[in-house]
């Protein structure tokens, strides 16, 4: 993915944030139901973004914008049950126009191993139109850490 000629290099920081299984995440296989994952990988960028970045997601709001998946991939490893403490990793892994690709991993705290991996593919929309956006430089400058 191309970046404009503006942007800074990306070092890719990771971050990292932890949680802790809920009864309510469990399905009937006794295990975190897999649309959870999503959840938490979503709860731990809302986290993130305004620890780590700076910049939380009512600052964008603020200025108008809002984000929206447009893909999303995971791969389950291993299953995570209740009452497991988890590391939910994320990283900008590009930066393009008018989105961002967040990597993530979400590991078991006691073990350190790896329970599932994959991306989420984000585009910055207006929120008075919907519409995708052009990323301002000062986002591009928050997110380039």
């Amino acid at each position: 993915m191309d970046s404009p000629p503006s942007a800074p290099v990306l070092l890719r920081s990771k971050f990292e944030s932890e949680m802790q299984v809920r009864p309510d995440d469990i399905d009937m296989n006794r295990h975190v139901h897999n649309s959870r994952y999503f959840d938490y990988v979503l709860a731990a960028r809302y986290d993130q973004m305004a620890r780590c970045y700076g910049m939380p997601m009512e600052t964008f709001i603020q200025h108008g914008f809002g984000w929206v998946v447009k893909a999303t991939y995971i791969q389950f490893k291993r299953p995570l049950g209740l009452g497991d403490w988890m590391i939910v990793r994320t990283w900008i892994d590009d930066i393009v126009r008018d989105g961002v690709k967040v990597q993530f991993q979400i590991l078991r705290k006691t073990t350190g191993k790896l329970c599932a991996d994959g991306y989420c593919d984000y585009t910055m929309v207006s929120l008075a139109t919907g519409r995708g956006e052009t990323i301002p430089e000062w986002i591009w400058t928050k997110y380039a850490i």
